[in-house]
C-alpha cells in the first residue's frame, strides 16, 4: 500500500496534469468557434460549385472531346489516397479513426486487385502510416494551415496532385478525413476528387431544368477545362477546414474528459489518503496508551 508522502505526492501530480488539461480544452473551446464558423461558412460555396459542375458534366456525357478530370484514364488500376490528420495529438480518436480507416481501404482496394498510393497531410498520419505503408507514401506536408489555413496553401497542394494526374501516377484519387458534424460528433468521410464526380443532385429533375434554361458562353467543355482544377482546390479546402474543426472538437472532448477523469482519480485519491492518515493516527494512539497502560 502507499504511504502518505506517495500519496500526496500522486494529489499533487494529477491536480498539476489537470491544470494542463483544463487549459488545452480552454484553448480548444476557443478555436473550435472560429474553425467551425469558417468550415461552415465554405460549404454552401462548394456544395454549389460541385451542383453547377455536375450540371455541366452531365451534357459532356458521351463526347469525346472531354477533359481528363472528368471522363478519367479509363481506368481505377491505381489509387491515391489524400489522408487529413493533425499535427499533433492530445485529440482523442481524432487521428486513430483516420488511420483506421486507411488501412480498411488499403486492404480493400488490394483484395481486389489495385495499387495504391498515399498522400498524407499532417504528421500524426504520416507517421503512423510510414511504419506498415513507406513503400506508398509519395508525399507528406505538415504543418497545414499553421497559423490559419490559406486558399494559396490549398493550390500548390491541388497542383500537386494535378500534376501527378498528368504524369499518369493514379488513375483515382480519393479524400480521407473528418467531417465536422458538432464538438462530440466527427465522421469519417470518403469523396472522391479526381476525376470529378457529379453529385446525385445534378441527375435530379431541377439539374435537367437548369440545363434548358441557361446556355453557356464559352462552351460547356472550356467552362470545365477552367473550372475543374480549381474546383479541386476548393473541395480539398473545404475538407482541411472541416478537418481543422474536427480536430478541435475532437481536442476539446478530450481534454474535458481527460479533466474530469483527473478530479475522479483527485476524489478517490484523497479519501484514501485521508483513511491511511486516520488509521495511521489511531494507530500511534493506540501505541501511546498501550505504553501508558503498560507503565
Amino acid at each position: 500500500m502507499a504511504t502518505l508522502k506517495e500519496l500526496r505526492l500522486r494529489i499533487r501530480s494529477i491536480r498539476s496534469t489537470q491544470k494542463i488539461t483544463s487549459a488545452q480544452k480552454m484553448v480548444a473551446a476557443s478555436r473550435l468557434r472560429r474553425a467551425q464558423e469558417q468550415a461552415e461558412a465554405a460549404r454552401p460555396y462548394a456544395q454549389r460549385m460541385e451542383r453547377m459542375l455536375g450540371s455541366l458534366a452531365a451534357s459532356l456525357q458521351g463526347r469525346v472531346n472531354a477533359t481528363p478530370l472528368l471522363a478519367g484514364t479509363g481506368s481505377d488500376q491505381t489509387q491515391l489516397l489524400l489522408v487529413m490528420t493533425s499535427d499533433r495529438g492530445l485529440a482523442g480518436g481524432f487521428n486513430a479513426a483516420i488511420i483506421r480507416e486507411t488501412r480498411r481501404l488499403i486492404r480493400e482496394l488490394e483484395a481486389a486487385g489495385k495499387a495504391v498510393k498515399l498522400v498524407t497531410l499532417g504528421r500524426k498520419g504520416r507517421d503512423a502510416l510510414r511504419r506498415d505503408q513507406r513503400q506508398r507514401l509519395i508525399e507528406s506536408r505538415v504543418e497545414i494551415g499553421r497559423p490559419r489555413l490559406r486558399f494559396e496553401e490549398v493550390e500548390t497542394i491541388a497542383a500537386a496532385l494535378l500534376a501527378l494526374y498528368a504524369d499518369h501516377q493514379f488513375d483515382i484519387c480519393t479524400v480521407i478525413f473528418n467531417h465536422f458534424h458538432s464538438a462530440i460528433s466527427q465522421v469519417v468521410t470518403r469523396q472522391q476528387l479526381i476525376p470529378f464526380s457529379p453529385p446525385e443532385a445534378a441527375h435530379d429533375h431541377d439539374e435537367a431544368a437548369d440545363r434548358g434554361i441557361y446556355e453557356f458562353e464559352p462552351e460547356e467543355a472550356e467552362i470545365l477545362n477552367e473550372l475543374l482544377p480549381r474546383n479541386l482546390a476548393i473541395q480539398i479546402y473545404t475538407a482541411l477546414l472541416d478537418s481543422i474543426a474536427s480536430e478541435w472538437g475532437a481536442r476539446m472532448t478530450a481534454m474535458d474528459n481527460a479533466t474530469r477523469n483527473a478530479g475522479d482519480m483527485i476524489n478517490d485519491l484523497t479519501i484514501t489518503y485521508n483513511r491511511s492518515r486516520q488509521a495511521a493516527i489511531t494507530k500511534e494512539l493506540i501505541e501511546i496508551i498501550s505504553g501508558a497502560e503498560a507503565l
